[in-house]
C-alpha cells in the first residue's frame, strides 16, 4: 500500500478549517489530513455579539468539524509543543493525556487570544469576547446586572449596575457596544421598576475615532449610530485602572460600573513562543508562499502567521478573519505543491473586498468593493455576507435572525459559565476553566474542560 503523506493542521479556526477543506476537496486520495483542535467545532466569531444579545443561538455559531470535514482525521486536544527535528507535534487530549502526532507537512494556524495590556485590575475585573464560553458568560452577566438593578434600593448601585464599559473600539468593541445597547434597552422593558431609568454604554478608545483600522467613512457611520442611541464615546482616552466597582480613565474620571468588556485587540497564541520557530511580533515568520524560514516542511497561516503583504511592500497581512480564510485556501495549495500535487505554489496575494460592521437593529456600516453603505442596505449586505461565508448552520442562523425580528427575546440566565472560568488572559480561550472551591484538595488550580460539562463543573464549584 502506497504511503500517503500526512499533513497536520494545528487549529480549526478560519485558516485551519479552510486549509483542511481545500486539501480534502482536491487531494483527499493523495493526502492524509489531520486536524488538531481544542474543540470539535469551528467557531464563527463575527456572530459572537449576536450570541451575547440572544439573537443567535450559541450552538448555531459552532460548526461541527466532523460534519464539515468528513475526510479529515480530527484530534481533540491542545497543542503543548513542537519538535521540528523529529517532525512531531505534542499535545494534551481532552482527557488530559499527553500525546504526540507525526507529520510530513505541518500547518500552524493556532489563531489569537485576547490582548492584555499592563493595566492594573484589567485581567481581574474585565472579560473578553473571543470565544463561546466568554459570550455565554457575558450574556448571563448583563442579564444579572439588570436583574440586580431592578431590586437595588441604593440609586448609586442601580446606576453602576446599568453602566457598561467597553474598552477598545475595533470590530468587536464597536459591534458589542452597538448590539449591547439595544439588548439592555429590551431587557429594561421586562422590569417595571426600571421604567425610564437610563442605561449607560461607554466606549473607551485610545484613538480619536472608532474602527481606526478601517476606512474613516465606516468609523463615522458607527459613531453617528452609537451617539444617536445615547452611547458615550470617550475618544482619545484610556483606562488607568480597573476595579470591582468601576474604571479610572486617563482623564481622571472614575466611572462606577460592574461590567467591563475588554476588546483592545488580539495577539498571537503564546504557544508559538515554545515552537522554536522564527517570529515577528509574536507571529511566525513566513515567506510569501507561507512557508517558515529554515523549515520547508512547516507552514503558517491566519493570525499566527506573519505573511508578507504583497499589496503593501514591507507590511504584513493584518490579523482579520477575511485574511485567515484566504490564508487557509492558499496555504493548502502550496502545501500540496510541495508534495508534487496540484498546479504549483503561488505567493499569497489578496484583493480587498471591503469591510462590514454590524451595528444592531437595522443599522450597519459597509463598503463592499469600495462602495460606502449604511442603514438597511448595509445591514442586508452584512447579513448576506455572513450567511454566505459561514461553513455551516446557515439555515439555523437565518431562522434565528427571522425569529428575532418577530418574537421577543428570552430573558434568562443559563448559568453555564462562571466569570472565573473565563479569565481575560486565559491560555486556552476556547475552553472554560475548571475552578475548584477554596479549601478543596485541588486548591486554586484550574484546567481546561469541554464546554459540554461546564455547567456541571460550575455547579460543583458552588457546593
Amino acid at each position: 500500500m502506497t504511503h500517503r503523506p500526512r499533513v497536520v493542521i494545528i487549529g480549526g479556526g478560519f485558516a485551519g478549517y479552510n486549509a483542511a477543506r481545500t486539501l480534502n476537496r482536491k487531494h483527499r486520495r493523495e493526502i492524509d489530513v489531520t486536524l488538531l483542535n481544542p474543540t470539535d467545532f469551528m467557531l464563527y466569531q463575527p456572530l459572537l455579539p449576536d450570541v451575547v444579545a440572544g439573537i443567535v443561538h450559541p450552538r448555531h455559531v459552532a460548526v461541527s468539524l466532523a460534519a464539515a470535514l468528513p475526510y479529515t482525521r480530527l484530534l481533540p486536544g491542545t497543542v503543548t509543543g513542537l519538535d521540528a527535528d523529529q517532525r512531531e507535534v505534542r499535545y494534551v487530549d481532552s482527557e488530559g493525556r499527553s500525546r504526540q502526532v507525526g507529520y510530513d507537512r505541518l500547518i500552524v494556524s493556532v489563531g489569537a487570544v485576547n490582548k492584555v495590556l499592563p493595566i492594573e485590575g484589567s485581567q481581574t475585573y474585565s472579560h473578553g469576547l473571543k470565544s463561546l464560553p466568554e459570550a455565554l458568560y457575558l450574556r448571563d452577566h448583563i442579564i444579572r446586572q439588570v436583574e440586580l438593578a431592578a431590586v437595588a434600593e441604593d440609586p448609586e448601585e442601580r446606576r453602576a449596575r446599568l453602566t457598561f464599559v467597553v474598552v477598545g473600539a475595533g470590530y468587536t468593541g464597536t459591534e458589542t457596544a452597538a448590539v449591547g445597547q439595544l439588548f439592555t434597552r429590551s431587557l429594561l422593558r421586562t422590569y417595571r421598576s426600571l421604567a425610564g431609568v437610563p442605561v449607560r454604554w461607554i466606549v473607551v478608545q485610545y484613538d480619536d475615532r472608532l474602527l481606526p483600522e478601517l476606512r474613516p467613512s465606516l468609523g463615522r457611520t458607527a459613531e453617528r449610530v452609537l451617539r444617536k442611541r445615547g452611547a458615550e464615546l470617550r475618544l482619545g482616552t484610556t483606562v488607568r485602572r480597573a476595579a470591582p466597582d468601576g474604571v479610572l480613565l486617563s482623564d481622571g474620571e472614575f466611572v462606577p460600573a460592574r461590567t467591563i468588556v475588554w476588546t483592545t485587540g488580539v495577539r498571537p497564541d503564546p504557544v508559538i513562543d515554545t515552537f522554536g520557530l522564527p517570529t515577528v511580533g509574536g507571529r511566525i515568520q513566513t515567506d510569501e508562499f507561507m512557508a517558515v524560514s529554515g523549515h520547508p516542511e512547516i507552514y503558517a497561516a491566519g493570525d499566527a502567521a506573519a505573511v508578507p503583504d504583497l499589496a503593501g511592500p514591507g507590511e504584513l497581512t493584518p490579523m482579520t478573519g477575511q485574511h485567515a480564510q484566504r490564508h487557509g485556501a492558499a496555504v493548502a495549495r502550496n502545501v500540496a505543491a510541495s508534495l508534487g500535487l496540484g498546479r504549483g505554489a503561488k505567493p499569497y496575494r489578496h484583493r480587498l473586498l471591503g469591510f462590514l460592521v454590524d451595528l444592531g437593529g437595522w443599522q450597519a456600516a459597509a463598503d463592499p468593493l469600495g462602495v460606502p453603505l449604511s442603514g438597511v442596505a448595509a445591514k442586508l449586505v452584512t447579513r448576506g455576507y455572513h450567511l454566505y461565508v459561514m461553513p455551516g448552520n446557515r439555515i439555523r442562523v437565518a431562522a434565528d435572525l427571522l425569529l428575532d425580528a418577530v418574537l421577543p427575546r428570552q430573558v434568562v440566565q443559563l448559568g453555564l459559565v462562571r466569570g472565573d472560568a473565563v479569565p481575560l488572559a486565559g491560555p486556552d480561550p476556547e475552553l472554560p476553566r475548571r475552578v475548584y472551591p477554596t479549601g478543596s484538595p485541588q486548591g486554586e488550580h484550574a484546567e481546561a474542560v469541554p464546554l459540554s460539562v461546564a455547567g456541571d463543573l460550575c455547579a460543583q464549584s458552588r457546593r
